[in-house]
């Protein structure tokens, strides 16, 4: 399988860099390098700005929008993705799997650049890497990119400087913030990959997450969008295969398995000593998940909705 993410999520870039003031991003000048479009940090973004920037993460191959929901008693807007190619979409591209470090620079990197680097183990087990002519990349982080961070990019992906295209937001913004949440069948698929599930079986999904208020800084931010997914994000899968597979391991799916689950992310965060790899693992997946057996018709249901803490997140 080969399906050049990149140039999908090229082909997205030409469409926002057109005409970035409709989005209220900018594209910024990087001498001698590429193509720098920021969705949020010296840029307002919004609502479009957001999903667009969450379809370039996901290479074209999901539809993303905000539909009505609730929250609780609450009208309150839901940021929904649907996608029939669940895997290259989440795994190969939107997951925040390579951590940019380049001297005092530090972000989480998502996007399909990471396929043309295969830095992380899960390229290998399954199968899948590719090269490319231009690589895109999204960066979750409050400071722009310099120089140094695309020469690096491109020494680890083997192309030219002028040929990574870099788009940038923190958490605490607009798009930042719309595009973490679009990650709840991203969540969803790593936890069955983690948990030894095939997830080529996969074959397509749909997730939802209340959508936060935007927060008054990044760590507020990275609290208020792990909890919409976490105790808010509901997931349906359609697989193939038999039941039993399933049976055994959808109760350890939800966020609910793990031993961190109940309170805010904030908290846990911050008892973990702001450091993620000390926090339960099995915490980060949505709340509900659904799978759908398209073989054998068969429904299996676990996790449940948390408003409680939701609304504690939110400040409501």
């Amino acid at each position: 399988m080969n399906l050049q993410l990149n140039d999908l999520a090229s082909q997205l870039i030409e469409d926002v860099s057109d005409g970035p003031e409709d989005l209220r991003i900018a594209q910024v000048d990087v001498p001698g390098n590429g193509l720098l479009l920021d969705f949020g940090v010296e840029t307002e973004g919004g609502l479009e700005a957001g999903c667009a920037l969450a379809s370039i993460c996901m290479s074209g191959l999901a539809d993303i929008g905000i539909v009505p929901g609730t929250l609780g008693d609450i009208g309150w807007q839901q940021v929904v993705v649907q996608t029939d190619s669940p895997v290259a979409a989440c795994l190969f591209s939107q997951y925040a799997g390579w951590q940019i470090s380049v001297d005092k620079f530090f972000a989480m990197g998502s996007g399909p650049m990471r396929a043309v680097a295969a830095k992380e183990p899960l390229f290998d087990k399954l199968w899948y890497r590719e090269d490319a002519e231009q690589v895109v990349g999204v960066l979750e982080t409050g400071k722009l990119p310099g120089a140094d961070v695309f020469e690096y990019i491109a020494e680890e992906t083997g192309v030219e400087p002028q040929d990574v295209v870099l788009c940038v937001a923190p958490t605490s913004s607009m798009a930042g913030n719309l595009q973490v949440v679009a990650r709840s069948v991203e969540t969803a698929l790593h936890k069955l990959y983690e948990l030894g599930f095939d997830v080529n079986r996969i074959r397509s999904a749909v997730g939802s997450a209340p959508l936060p208020p935007v927060a008054k800084n990044d760590m507020e931010g990275i609290g208020r969008t792990n909890d919409a997914i976490l105790y808010g994000g509901r997931v349906t899968l359609w697989v193939k295969g038999d039941d039993e597979s399933i049976a055994d391991i959808i109760t350890r799916v939800p966020s609910h398995s793990s031993t961190a689950y109940g309170r805010p992310f904030l908290e846990i965060f911050e008892a973990a000593g702001r450091d993620f790899y000390k926090i339960d693992p099995l915490l980060f997946s949505p709340a509900e998940i659904i799978i759908q057996n398209v073989d054998t018709g068969r429904v299996h249901v676990a996790g449940r909705v948390n408003v409680d803490v939701l609304k504690m997140s939110f400040g409501i």
